[in-house]
């Protein structure tokens, strides 16, 4: 039987098949589940700044609440101070406490300062490593994209120095040249990059005439931009590439580790299918690396990336040429009818 042992950002993995950050991986109870089914890690969802925000204002305006109607009013309410992140803190180190695999916590934060506050206390809860949701939704005409960059790597180098354990960056698309900033993140000593986050964008409902916000879960055409870009980067960066989005399939995970991903995390897929999905998908990697005679990850690993591709061409805009000049050949290889 093939070895699916693998190691992300120093993390010793029994497989590559990661938990994302979801309702499943905050419940105490699914996460044992997670676990029972194979599961090589999991991905407590974010600590928000925004959140612990809003709840701080709303507990302010509560209890400030007809404070001045009478002249003993202002004095009736006890001194109270919102709990912050401790609440989520707690349930951290709970789920940490309640499984033996790895332990990732998440951290969404928005002030530059809170970054490294907030890192700090989620690295004593005890988990195994740190997940940063980098990005920034475009609201100032006047700032430049590099300013954005400039940012986000000066956190990571300042939080760098205040933890030990190791850290990884979920990214977003939307850089310029996610490869560039990659390699920034990756000379800032990040342990590993997740590709990609994905967002839920507004819609408008054109019958009642407002704003929505849909959910709908990623699809398998959703992976093919981490497996492009996990293809670009394999062999030209320290850090660990993780796959996100439209990871449904056995075949999907081998797709991405082909392509050069040392593992990836899975959460649209465990919602169709169910959790008992992990270990169908685990056992179908393993059968089909015993087919192909391959002894471990590593053996196949990068087979397919543009370093390591016979045609590297595959990974550039001569896709687009190949296809315009020779139509019925490129479908022919991309088995279109």
């Amino acid at each position: 039987m093939a070895a699916l042992k693998t190691s992300y950002m120093g993390i010793e993995l029994k497989n590559p098949v990661i938990v994302g950050a979801c309702s499943m991986t905050s419940n105490m109870g699914s996460i044992k589940k997670i676990e029972d089914q194979g599961a090589a890690a999991l991905v407590f969802p974010s600590l928000f700044e925004e959140q612990i925000e809003l709840e701080r204002m709303k507990l302010e305006e509560e209890l400030q609440a007809g404070s001045n109607l009478n002249a003993e009013m202002i004095t009736i309410f006890p001194e109270m101070e919102h709990a912050g992140p401790a609440e989520h803190l707690m349930w951290v180190s709970k789920a940490k406490e309640s499984v033996d695999i790895p332990v990732i916590a998440s951290l969404n934060a928005t002030h530059r300062e809170t970054w490294a506050d907030y890192a700090v206390q989620l690295a004593d809860t005890g988990v195994d490593g740190l997940e940063f949701n980098f990005y920034a939704t475009p609201t100032d005409f006047d700032r430049a994209g590099s300013d954005v960059e400039d940012e986000q790597v000066a956190i990571v180098k300042e939080i760098k120095k205040k933890v030990e354990i190791p850290i990884s960056v979920k990214l977003s698309l939307y850089y310029s040249n996610p490869l560039n900033f990659v390699k920034k993140l990756d000379e800032a000593g990040v342990d590993g990059v997740v590709l990609f986050n994905r967002f839920f964008q507004p819609d408008i409902d054109i019958e009642e005439e407002k704003n929505i916000f849909p959910f709908s879960f990623s699809s398998e055409t959703d992976n093919r931009l981490p497996l492009r870009y996990a293809g670009l980067l394999y062999g030209n960066v320290k850090a660990d590439v993780c796959s996100s989005r439209g990871i449904i399939f056995a075949k999907d995970v081998i797709k991405m580790l082909l392509a050069g991903s040392t593992c990836v995390q899975m959460v649209s897929s465990l919602y169709k299918h169910k959790v008992t999905h992990l270990k169908t998908i685990i056992e179908a990697l393993n059968k089909w690396m015993d087919d192909k005679g391959y002894s471990d990850i590593d053996s196949f690993r990068g087979k397919l990336s543009r370093k390591n591709s016979n045609d590297p061409w595959r990974y550039t805009r001569a896709q687009y040429v190949k296809l315009l000049l020779h139509p019925d050949q490129f479908m022919r290889e991309s088995k279109i009818s």
